[in-house]
């Protein structure tokens, strides 16, 4: 399983694949981060902690899964003569499940405040959001896994790319929930990447490929744009309070 350690292209599938699986990862944080950010703190960090301890979990537990993983992407059946696997179902019912929680978030931002009714029921919030995050945390790795299987043949090296990613996502997570928490408008943004990574999942799972390149370069555009819709409205805070004393 180490033979790779010593050969230097060991070292540079390693390389790519973890900059691919910290890529696909950020998904997975920025829904964690959005579920977490109407609990109260203590349990927003122990159900993202909850929450990355699964995503790990079940990309080692698929990693070990190698000819199950590869069996998953057989069609099952066809409709139109296009065949659907395993694979394309679990990725349709997830993205769907994104799309939908993603709407649903966004329809109860719109409502008034309901920080009192949350509060009360935060313990049955807390372990329905650890399910849904389990459930988004397999869809995200069966996409993640089947990556790394076609990027690297070693388990090896698949292992410590999980490893890695799995620190950085979990190293992140906390900052970008906080982020999440002070800036409301950024909640809607991340919303709405949720809703656009939901629709490439079914669309892929359909048969329509939608390269993640373009997807990924639309939000760090709309995250470019609202880190400057940020800092400007800082800047007028700063102003303000100056202008007041």
């Amino acid at each position: 399983m180490f033979e790779w350690m010593t050969d230097p292209a060991g070292w540079a599938a390693l390389a790519t694949l973890t900059a691919m699986e910290v890529i696909l990862g950020i998904d997975n944080v920025i829904f964690i981060s959005v579920l977490v950010s109407r609990l109260p703190k203590e349990q927003a960090d122990k159900a993202r902690t909850i929450g990355l301890a699964l995503a790990f979990l079940f990309r080692v537990g698929l990693l070990f899964t190698l000819t199950w993983m590869i069996g998953l992407v057989e069609p099952v059946f066809s409709i139109l003569g296009k065949g659907f696997s395993w694979r394309d179902i679990i990725l349709f019912v997830g993205g769907a499940f994104l799309v939908a929680k993603a709407t649903h978030e966004i329809h109860q931002s719109m409502e008034e405040d309901e920080l009192s009714e949350i509060e009360a029921a935060a313990p049955k919030f807390f372990f329905a959001a650890i399910l849904q995050i389990a459930v988004v945390d397999l869809v995200f790795s069966i996409d993640s896994i089947n990556t790394a299987i076609g990027m690297a043949d070693q388990l090896g090296v698949m292992i410590a790319a999980v490893v890695i990613a799995m620190v950085v996502m979990y190293v992140s997570s906390g900052p970008v929930s906080a982020f999440i928490a002070e800036h409301p408008t950024t909640k809607m943004l991340a919303l709405a990447f949720l809703i656009l990574i939901g629709a490439s999942l079914c669309a892929e799972a359909s048969g329509f490929h939608l390269p993640r390149g373009y997807i990924y370069a639309a939000m760090a555009f709309a995250a470019a744009v609202e880190t400057i819709n940020i800092m400007a409205a800082s800047k007028k805070k700063k102003r303000k309070k100056i202008g007041h004393h």
